[in-house]
């Protein structure tokens, strides 16, 4: 039974999932590096920790929603010899297979459980509680977790620990090639001539139909760049899944290309939005531009 719940890490996708585990009646204890961040969740009924330790003792689970692996493994550490025994640890962030597979190994020999959980859905999803949760790890502490995950979104069991963080870079890999295809239909239409929102609004309901073409299309017709997923979380996500089909020996070409345009594109607008690989594709046409709208990066 869980006796609380220790949520550690208040960005963009923290402060919302907890918001959310409130509304569900849950209990939950919230730290940040940066406290302030963390403070507004008091009035929505969170209890705010002092510091790592104090947040994580006595709670029966403890979330993580933090930058990437080297960030959740130092956290991690820190907090170990404070954590509940027999505790489940669930990390919600985006890291390398291999780092939660660390991650649960170094856990499990201390007399606590881990999953790792990645999720997919931006700060819209997680604001809605609509989020698609991506787990790895045992049955039984997927079960366990399951009716906390499902105030935040729909949880998935897809595999041992560490399977969660391959299917996020699944997902990412999606993600980020077809959000630079939709830019490349975009701007084509608008350089040969056609209306591109009139161009969108044909294609839709067809084979080109997706969520991307439906969010991050309109964000592109609109110049809408303020971040809902960041280029530059984006761009470290395109290195996960490069680093896992070495791992894996695999040759991922497209993905190849497109990690290319997020470390181009992270020199000038690493916080925007990754819909702004429309920018970056503008970029290499001088003289097109979709739309006559200002840019909106933050």
């Amino acid at each position: 039974m869980v006796t609380g719940i220790a949520f550690l890490g208040i960005g963009l996708m923290g402060d919302p999932m907890v918001r959310r585990l409130l509304a569900a009646g849950h209990a939950v204890t919230v730290w940040n590096r940066t406290a302030a961040k963390a403070l507004p969740l008091a009035e929505a009924g969170a209890t705010v920790a002092p510091d790592l330790a104090t947040a994580v003792r006595g709670a029966g689970m403890v979330i993580s929603m933090l930058e990437a692996g080297p960030v959740v493994g130092a956290v991690l550490r820190e907090a170990l010899p404070a954590l509940t025994p027999n505790a489940l640890w669930i990390d919600m962030s985006s890291t390398r297979q291999d780092e939660a597979q660390a991650f649960h190994a170094l856990l499990t020999a201390q007399g606590r459980r881990f999953i790792d959980a990645p999720v997919s859905g931006g700060v819209g999803g997680a604001a809605a509680g609509t989020l698609a949760i991506m787990a790895g790890g045992a049955q039984a502490d997927f079960d366990e977790a399951v009716p906390v995950l499902q105030a935040m979104g729909r949880p998935t069991l897809v595999g041992p620990a560490g399977s969660g963080q391959v299917a996020k870079l699944c997902n990412q890999l999606i993600v980020g090639a077809t959000i630079n295809v939709v830019a490349e239909a975009l701007l084509l239409a608008q350089a040969a001539g056609a209306d591109p929102t009139a161009m969108r609004a044909a294609i839709r309901g067809g084979f080109a139909e997706s969520k991307i073409l439906d969010v991050h299309g309109q964000r592109m017709l609109e110049r809408n760049f303020v971040a809902g997923g960041q280029v530059k979380t984006q761009l470290k996500d395109q290195q996960n899944i490069l680093a896992a089909a070495q791992a894996a020996g695999l040759q991922l070409p497209i993905t190849q290309l497109v990690t290319e345009r997020y470390q181009s594109l992270v020199q000038s607008v690493p916080q925007a939005d990754h819909a702004a690989g429309l920018l970056g594709l503008e970029a290499l046409n001088p003289g097109v531009r979709l739309g006559d709208a200002p840019d909106r990066l933050g």
